[in-house]
């Protein structure tokens, strides 16, 4: 059964069909011109059929789709002048998720899910310092070495830099300068409390795919106000979990409605100075993930934010105000409203000036899956509260959620940080010759330690690697970076 989602209402009403939906979409306009409650809308709509949604809340303001909205007079007039004799508030099943684990359950992925092209954006490396950081990645794989926090990382660095010589024949040159700059980068990020995201326990995708006991869609809300003062780091987690995803679920076509919905709110910022390599990738996620049942919305201020191979791909649109005032504004319009099939009764152009804030033009695809004629509508009032709950409340529906005391308390076993450590005292206490392993200081061992290491390391690494991987019963390390597509075995 096809569901049919009013949103809104112009000269007919306009639904957002539920088996079209996972051929993606683009809520744009300026700041203020109503896009959060388009997006409001829209979540309430897909919960409502079962159907669970992920969303950032980049404002602090959707934590309110957890309780009924109030009949204020705004709202009670909207919902005359649109005919909504049947409409009921009501409030809608959440889930609140933090990287920081302060206003939501805790948010983590293990530095392996992550990735070496993804950790070199979040480190904002360049291609020789990417190209490093692969290596590292590759040879902790070959030495079953787990990479689960960022002191995982920063060991296996300190290793790989303190025996590149020994490396090179095997993998090529490493790059010193290169290793000190990812270490340096790797500091700045822990510094900035972005540390906590990465780590155990991991974070489970199949946990943003739930249902109530009523049948309705969780909506997941990614807390990211503090989040969001590091771009970077919000659209690289973003990223992350669409990769895990894709990786994650099994093909299922097209169905009569979506698995998941996911909402890409600030989606200028994934795009910006976004490596060639990264964009292809992005493409390609866009248009594959369509066969696993997942609908991408993008949020942003103009469609012209998008790339043009990912614009091409989002087909249900909502478009609200955009301002006008230079000749480089008036230009950004013009191209918007060429984007849109014409209306001969509207001139597109004009109208998207005009729009008042809650109006937009709307063209969703029809039952063929093709554009609607854009047409001029007002958006549904939601039926959920608009704005913030109250601290206490936000705390009172974590721990009611299933998940609590699941993400909570941190996990810390044996990876490569654990193994290294344990292989340099063993060697230093046997004052083994050759190579040699110097330890930099970490937070919480400040003094500086130098061992040597005996030139069969690698096959010491091959026994601990058994006993790893025998623990996660022979499967190689996986991770969660776009690797079916890079065909990562």
């Amino acid at each position: 059964m096809t569901y049919n989602l009013l949103i809104a209402k112009g000269k007919k009403e306009h639904y957002l069909l539920s088996n079209m939906s996972n051929r993606h979409g683009l809520i744009t306009g300026a700041t203020g011109t109503g896009k959060t409650v388009s997006l409001q809308v829209m979540a309430e709509n897909f919960s409502s059929i079962g159907v669970p949604v992920f969303m950032a809340d980049v404002k602090g303001d959707l934590s309110g789709i957890s309780q009924p909205g109030k009949p204020t007079p705004k709202i009670l007039e909207r919902i005359e002048k649109l005919g909504l004799s049947e409409f009921k508030f009501s409030g809608f099943p959440v889930v609140f998720w933090d990287v920081f684990g302060e206003q939501g359950h805790p948010l983590r992925a293990t530095v392996s899910d992550m990735g070496p092209l993804l950790f070199s954006r979040l480190l904002n490396l360049n291609e020789v310092q990417s190209g490093v950081l692969t290596l590292v990645f590759k040879i902790a794989d070959d030495n079953g070495l787990l990479l689960l926090d960022l002191k995982d990382l920063r060991a296996m660095l300190q290793f790989v830099g303190a025996n590149a010589e020994k490396f090179t024949t095997e993998y090529g040159k490493i790059s010193t300068a290169s290793i000190g700059a990812i270490q340096r980068a790797l500091l700045n990020l822990e510094e900035q409390g972005a540390d906590r995201f990465f780590g155990e326990p991991a974070f489970q995708i199949e946990h943003l795919m739930q249902t109530d006991k009523e049948g309705r869609g969780n909506i997941n809300i990614l807390v990211a106000d503090k989040l969001l003062t590091m771009p970077k780091v919000y659209t690289t987690v973003l990223l992350w979990l669409l990769s895990e995803l894709f990786e994650n679920l099994p093909e299922v076509g097209d169905q009569e409605k979506p698995k998941l919905i996911f909402f890409f709110d600030e989606a200028h910022l994934l795009f910006t100075d976004a490596p060639k390599v990264l964009l292809e990738k992005i493409e390609q996620v866009v248009r594959l993930i369509r066969s696993k049942g997942v609908g991408v919305f993008f949020v942003t201020q103009t469609p012209l934010d998008i790339p043009e191979n990912v614009l091409g791909q989002l087909g249900n649109r909502v478009q609200h105000a955009l301002r006008a005032f230079t000749p480089r504004d008036q230009k950004v319009v013009r191209t918007v409203a060429q984007t849109f099939r014409t209306n001969p009764e509207i001139d597109t152009e004009k109208v998207i000036t005009e729009l008042k804030v809650g109006e937009a033009l709307v063209s969703f695809l029809d039952e063929n899956g093709q554009p609607e004629i854009v047409d001029r509508a007002m958006i549904l009032p939601p039926k959920s509260q608009i704005g913030p709950i109250a601290p206490d409340l936000r705390m009172k529906i974590m721990r009611d959620s299933k998940f609590y005391g699941l993400y909570e308390k941190v996990i810390d076993r044996e990876s490569a940080y654990e193994l290294l450590k344990s292989r340099a005292m063993k060697a230093s206490e046997a004052k083994e010759p050759s190579i040699s392993y110097q330890r930099v200081p970490y937070p919480e061992h400040q003094e500086k330690r130098t061992a040597k290491r005996s030139d069969s390391v690698l096959e010491s690494f091959a026994k601990s690697a058994a006993r790893s991987v025998g623990r996660e019963l022979g499967r190689q390390i996986l991770r969660g970076i776009l690797g079916s597509i890079l065909g990562r075995k």
